[in-house]
């Protein structure tokens, strides 16, 4: 009876040890970090971008250029800031701060992939209709079916339709014309659930398959959030962007990232360390 009970408790704790190494956190610490700049992107949707009497960079685009291979110069974003920031664009009001940067990690095991964003959200916002949450950070992943994915980031779901825009329906949102996103959200207000949604002919808040996780601190006035979802697979280029509402903003009053690559022993923008 002894040996038993005492090859069962040595098993169990084997167990639970197991477990507990399978969903431990990376060592963020051995994870190289980079900066990913986020702006308010104003009235600017997959419309706006595509038409070349608004937008200079539809030409390049055709080629296939990335949003990001024209705008991202020496650590900045090259926005002509002050025209995203007038009535045309923003008829409701520009945030105080157009851009700010975002520390972006990334690291992946057998099982899942880890992405941890760092960043100070600033204040003075021009809409804070989210009364709840002072802060909503939100990962997308388009699928390859969706245009120029791999080029435009979340741009492809934005549409000059969708709520929030000036004079659309307020029932409608994100959407995609042809395949789908992925979508993982952290909220701040307290006892939130992580949001694993979709984005295919409209938005869900719920029903995706990334088995998202994720969990976020602020210290100081810096916040950290960390997010976890199951491994894409190993030797994929993943693309991604980012969108952070600060300031308690809601609907389109986000900051958002233009559209990057996540390699997991691939290239990429960001590279996810093996752990």
């Amino acid at each position: 009876m002894k040996k038993t009970t005492v090859s069962t408790l040595l098993l169990g704790t084997l167990f639970a040890l197991g477990s507990q190494l399978a969903v431990a956190a990376p060592d963020w610490t051995k994870v190289p970090k980079r900066d990913i700049n986020v702006f308010h992107p104003g009235v600017t949707p997959i419309e706006w971008v595509g038409k070349k009497s608004d937008h200079s960079g539809t030409a390049g685009l055709k080629k296939g250029e990335t949003c990001a291979g024209c705008h991202e110069e020496k650590g900045s974003l090259n926005f002509n800031f002050k025209r995203l920031a007038d009535k045309e664009l923003e008829p409701k009001g520009a945030p105080a701060t157009m851009m700010y940067p975002v520390g972006v990690q990334a690291a992946y095991d057998a099982s899942s992939l880890y992405i941890r964003l760092t960043f100070k959200t600033p204040a003075a916002g021009a809409d804070k209709t989210d009364k709840d949450n002072e802060v909503k950070t939100t990962v997308m992943f388009p699928d390859a079916k969706v245009a120029q994915a791999a080029q435009v980031g979340c741009w492809a779901a934005c549409h000059l339709d969708a709520k929030s825009m000036p004079g659309a329906d307020d029932k409608k949102t994100k959407y995609t014309k042809e395949g789908s996103y992925e979508f993982m959200q952290w909220r701040s207000a307290k006892g939130a659930k992580v949001v694993d949604g979709t984005v295919t002919s409209e938005r869900k808040m719920d029903g995706g398959v990334l088995g998202a996780k994720a969990e976020g601190a602020k210290t100081g006035d810096t916040y950290t959030v960390t997010f976890t979802r199951k491994n894409p697979g190993e030797g994929k280029t993943v693309p991604f962007g980012i969108a952070i509402h600060g300031d308690h903003a809601g609907g389109r009053f986000h900051h958002v990232s233009l559209g990057y690559t996540l390699g997991l022993g691939a290239e990429g923008d960001v590279k996810a360390v093996k752990q």
